[in-house]
């Protein structure tokens, strides 16, 4: 080896050990709350409470849309607060790998989609069909062999870790949320309302592949109660069950970042990690319901509807494509695709497309651009049932959406928004189109 050869591995040593340093001492060092935050540290308070164990923040979204086609033309505006606390039982008492986690959500507003689009798929991801103030996570996850197992037990919603496609989540659209054909089904553990039971996690070694699974009541809450929050098994429940196998190519080793589906105000290694990492994610899921629910056109020979469990499965890929230069400038493009059996709801198969440029300036390397195409397919026996009635229905409902985030400061940002929806509600209404702005502020 050659003097220049040495110099160049102890100067990639060095460079190695200069990174890793900032990473194990990133573990204990809480948020930053007084300049990500609008109501700050609170004198030292919310840092020394996160030494102890404690963290809590607090979210503020405000969607303000008009539409215009649709059902009827008109604006609406609505609003979602998210409450956040979490529990580090080892530093708090001593509990090796347990964490309690407690989210309160509350949601106002008259939903745009319910008076004026009309769309199966909906149009905001905070529109919900009852204002109604919820617990939505209340859960206890022990984890094992260094975070690489886990199991979490209390109320929880599939949608914190399952088909998620984090280079989509600023879309305002609901399907690139949960997959649209799971989400009309009779009762999903999503937002808003989400059931109690059991959620598994393993992961690999080197944390590039990992499995989920989980199996919950089939319908959360009360449904006679809407406005509660309740842990009910009622007969006629039944369970739902997901698993989903994953891996994640470009994470080997990376330690730091939470095993556990807490959503919160992120350390300044997971806000490095984040701004200057790329995405790349690749998974399958499987789900079903344990009871049956009748089908919408099938009768046995009494013709009674015929009984028939609820099931599907997605795919789902995302990676980002290339860097634009600086460090946490980049293009990423998701793509999924899910499938549900459609004897008993509206939607049986759902197409996800779309890119997300974050940078889309060099002045402005915090803002994102994300653009969005989904496709809906109707279900042939719903057409069926519609046209049976006198009601003609297109083959799918489809949304393309396309928003700006800007990041005004750490703590507030605007995110100016465009939909057009063809056939919303599946039918031959005029095209709805969408112009709206989402307001956010962490607390």
């Amino acid at each position: 080896m050659t003097i220049r050869s040495r110099k160049r591995v102890a100067a990639g040593i060095a460079l190695l050990v200069t990174l890793a340093l900032p990473m194990a001492a990133a573990a204990e060092v809480p948020p930053d709350y007084a300049n990500a935050t609008l109501s700050g540290d609170w004198g030292g308070t919310r840092s020394a409470a996160w030494h102890s164990g404690w963290a809590w923040d607090a979210t503020l979204k405000v969607d303000t849309l008009s539409n215009r086609g649709g059902t009827a033309s008109g604006s609406r505006g609505m609003s979602n607060v998210d409450l956040r606390f979490n529990a580090d039982l080892d530093r708090i008492a001593g509990w090796q790998g347990a964490t309690a986690y407690l989210h309160v959500l509350d949601n106002r507003g008259a939903g745009i989609n319910a008076h004026q689009t009309g769309s199966l798929m909906g149009v905001s991801n905070i529109e919900v069909p009852v204002a109604a103030t919820r617990i939505f996570h209340a859960w206890l996850q022990q984890n094992f062999l260094d975070g690489r197992v886990s199991l979490l037990a209390g109320l929880y919603p599939i949608d914190a870790e399952f088909f998620a496609m984090e280079s989509a989540s600023l879309l305002l659209h609901p399907a690139f949320g949960t997959p649209a054909d799971l989400a009309v089904t009779r009762g999903p553990s999503i937002f808003n309302n989400s059931a109690f039971g059991l959620r598994g996690k393993w992961l690999l070694a080197d944390r590039t592949v990992y499995a989920l699974g989980a199996l919950l009541d089939g319908i959360p809450n009360d449904p006679a109660r809407p406005r509660r929050t309740a842990i009910r098994f009622a007969k006629g429940d039944g369970a739902f069950v997901i698993a989903e196998l994953g891996w994640m190519p470009d994470e080997p080793g990376h330690l730091f970042e939470p095993n556990e589906p807490v959503h919160g105000l992120p350390t300044p290694a997971l806000v490095r990690h984040a701004k200057y990492s790329g995405v790349s994610k690749y998974a399958i899921g499987l789900w079903q319901y344990g009871n049956r629910v009748p089908d919408q056109l099938d009768v046995d020979a009494s013709n009674e509807a015929v009984q028939r469990r609820s099931q599907g499965a997605y795919l789902l890929a995302e990676r980002t494509l290339l860097g634009l230069g600086d460090a946490g400038r980049d293009l990423t493009a998701f793509a999924r695709y899910s499938l549900s059996d459609g004897n008993s709801t509206s939607i049986d198969r759902t197409w996800n497309l779309g890119l997300r440029l974050r940078g889309p300036s060099a002045s402005r390397p915090d803002d994102a651009l994300v653009v969005g195409w989904t496709h809906a397919r109707l279900a042939n026996k719903w057409r069926s049932v519609q046209g049976a009635a006198g009601t003609s229905a297109a083959p799918g409902e489809e949304a393309f959406e396309v928003t700006w985030r800007a990041m005004l400061s750490p703590w507030l940002a605007l995110q100016p928004t465009l939909q057009s929806i063809r056939h919303p509600g599946g039918a031959d209404a005029p095209r709805a189109t969408v112009l709206g702005l989402r307001l956010e502020l962490t607390l």
